[in-house]
């Protein structure tokens, strides 16, 4: 009786899970299929689904009009560069956070995760006076270190969850051994998190590779990553929404096949110590 019960709540669960899971999905198949398609039939009324005459034109002019591997390696030197910078400043943080709390750590947390919630145009000026005054306007240093910055509550919150599941006896097992800070966190601490510290790497790539706000207003054309490669294709002569999905389609293939490959390891990190 019981299995019966169960088996049609399993069929609806599964049936949710694939609906929502196809409506998140719709709008990369659509940008995919649009980038295949002549522009006139991009902007067809009805839309097209099927029956389009299938072209790689979109593609060609986008590879002429732009130097699509200069984006695509500030992107991979940006998000790469601020996920180090950011793992290497929580990953003590979090430690510290984890295993020598003080009264204050949870509302330090919430200070730290507040700061989220402010509108990046709020500081956009101050930061780029400060970008100006110290030439770092239109470069990947300060692209980094901006977005490490705007990611790194995330990465000490999800480091000091992760962190949070060691028994802190093994690191106390560590210390009388002899160990010091340094080699407890490398070799005891790191290793044991490594799910833990993958999935915020991986996370945290994602989010800076999808960033676009701060890439369009503090990038002119040396570091301009391939957020402002998709942005080149709205013009004031209108919106070329076949060419536009051609170069959306190249600016988050690689970030696809990246998640797609690295998914096991992702689900496994961000379940990391949900069953005991």
């Amino acid at each position: 009786m019981a299995r019966a019960v169960s088996t049609p709540r399993k069929i609806a669960t599964t049936a949710v899970a694939w609906t929502i899971g196809l409506l998140i999905f719709f709008p990369i198949y659509w940008t995919i299929l649009t980038s295949f398609k002549t522009e006139a039939q991009a902007i067809a009324n009805p839309p097209l689904f099927w029956g389009f005459d299938f072209t790689l034109e979109n593609y060609a002019v986008v590879q002429e009009r732009s130097n699509y591997m200069r984006f695509l390696w500030n992107s991979v030197i940006i998000a790469g560069g601020s996920t180090l910078l950011g793992i290497l400043v929580a990953v003590p943080a979090a430690w510290s956070m984890a295993f020598v709390p003080s009264r204050r750590t949870k509302d330090i947390l919430l200070w730290m995760l507040s700061t989220k919630m402010l509108p990046a145009v709020g500081v956009l000026y101050p930061i780029s006076l400060l970008f100006v005054q110290f030439g770092l306007l239109d470069t990947r240093i300060g692209l980094i270190l901006v977005l490490m910055l705007i990611n790194l509550p995330i990465i000490v919150w999800m480091l000091y969850t992760y962190f949070k599941e060691i028994p802190g006896e093994i690191l106390e097992a560590a210390r009388m051994d002899g160990a010091g800070l340094r080699q407890e966190i490398l070799y005891v601490l790191t290793p044991m998190a490594i799910p833990g510290i993958a999935s915020t790497v991986l996370l945290n790539v994602i989010l800076a590779w999808n960033e676009a706000f701060w890439t369009l207003n503090l990038t002119a054309a040396s570091a301009a990553p391939l957020t402002a490669f998709i942005a080149s294709y709205s013009s004031p002569e209108g919106l070329f929404y076949a060419k536009l999905s051609a170069a959306s389609t190249m600016a988050i293939a690689p970030i696809l096949i990246l998640g797609w490959f690295s998914q096991k390891q992702l689900v496994r990190g961000l379940t990391f110590g949900a069953v005991k």
